[in-house]
Order: structure tokens, then C-alpha cells, then sequence
């Protein structure tokens, strides 16, 4: 290959790198891509932990989305203190669990989670406990929980994907996103 014709490729290629998606733009895509929709889900690990959790209907609810934040209702029958919130920091993408109570005040046990390490892929982001989460966690008696990493994945149409992963537990909820259903109500504390 000619020295011009080498360097223009190699402009090209740089050029096609820095307008490509990064892998967490094209999942938090993918994921708000959904807002507004509900889909049911099923829990497809066998821990003892979830056998009641499994038995009840689930939903998530992809209900806010905006460049910043995604927030994500997950329903266990009638109980709607759950909500994944999704952010967008300066390194990364962030995941906290905002806990209610019925009537709309914080859990004791809310806002716990991670930021990713890494850019992960177009599918699939990890969330490693962050230094506020492993505080709060000890603070609570829940020393096991400092090494949780959570992950999210989705693939586009088809599958959305919740776990959580430490020593001694594996948590999955998968949600079939073919089919949606209607949004549940707001959850606790978002009315």
C-alpha cells in the first residue's frame, strides 16, 4: 500500500472509531429504546432465597428515561418498593436500588449499588458494589452483600436480563420483551 494511500485509511479508521457507539451508549440506547413499556418476567435461577419471589408475578417497567437517567419499576406481585435507577456519570454508568415503603418513605436499606469498571458491551453492564454500598451494607449486618455485583443485559427485542452475583448467591430475573403488558402502577414514593 502507498504512504497517502496508508494514511488515509488510517484517518478513516480513526475518524469511524470516534463516531462509533461506545458499547454503554448502545446498551443505555437499547434499554431506553423500551421507556414506557412493561414486560412480565421469571426468575430462572434456583436459589432457596427466591422461591417465594419466583411463585408472585413480576414486572419491570422501563418509566422514566431522559439523556441522563432511566428509572425501572420491578414489581413482585402487589409490592412496588423496588425501582432500578440507571445514571450516566462522568466515568460511567451508575446503578442504585431506590427501596420504598408503602407509603413512599425510604427503606433503611436504599439507594445501594454499583458504577461499572469498564465499558462493557453492547449487551451487558456490570455493577460492582460501590464504597457507599459496602458501608451501608456493613453498617446493616449484611457483610456478604459487600461483594455483590449486579449485571444488565438486554438484547434488543427479545430479552432483558436482572442478576446479582456474590460468593454463595446467584440472583436472575429474565423479562420476555416480545411481549409487552400494561404499566402497573407507579411504584412506592413516585406518585
Amino acid at each position: 500500500m502507498r504512504p497517502r494511500s496508508l494514511a488515509w485509511a488510517l484517518v478513516v479508521t480513526v475518524l469511524g472509531s470516534a463516531c462509533a457507539p461506545s458499547p454503554q451508549r448502545a446498551w443505555w440506547s437499547a434499554v431506553a429504546e423500551q421507556c414506557g413499556k412493561a414486560f412480565r418476567g421469571r426468575i430462572v435461577t434456583a436459589d432457596a432465597a427466591d422461591r417465594e419471589i419466583a411463585m408472585q408475578p413480576l414486572v419491570m417497567h422501563v418509566r422514566r428515561c431522559d439523556d441522563t437517567r432511566l428509572e425501572i419499576p420491578f414489581h413482585i406481585g402487589d409490592d412496588r418498593s423496588r425501582t432500578w435507577v440507571l445514571t450516566r456519570t462522568a466515568t460511567g454508568l451508575r446503578l442504585q436500588h431506590d427501596h420504598r415503603h408503602e407509603d413512599g418513605s425510604p427503606d433503611v436499606m436504599t439507594l445501594y449499588g454499583g458504577q461499572t469498571t469498564s465499558e462493557g458491551t453492547e449487551m451487558t453492564q456490570e455493577f460492582p458494589a460501590d464504597d457507599y454500598s459496602k458501608e451501608l451494607f456493613l453498617a446493616n449486618n449484611y457483610r456478604d452483600s459487600t461483594a455483590n455485583v449486579w449485571t444488565m443485559e438486554i438484547a434488543a427485542g427479545e430479552r432483558f436480563a436482572y442478576s446479582l452475583r456474590r460468593p454463595s448467591r446467584h440472583f436472575r430475573a429474565e423479562f420476555d420483551l416480545r411481549r409487552p403488558v400494561d404499566p402497573p402502577p407507579p411504584p412506592w414514593g413516585y406518585e
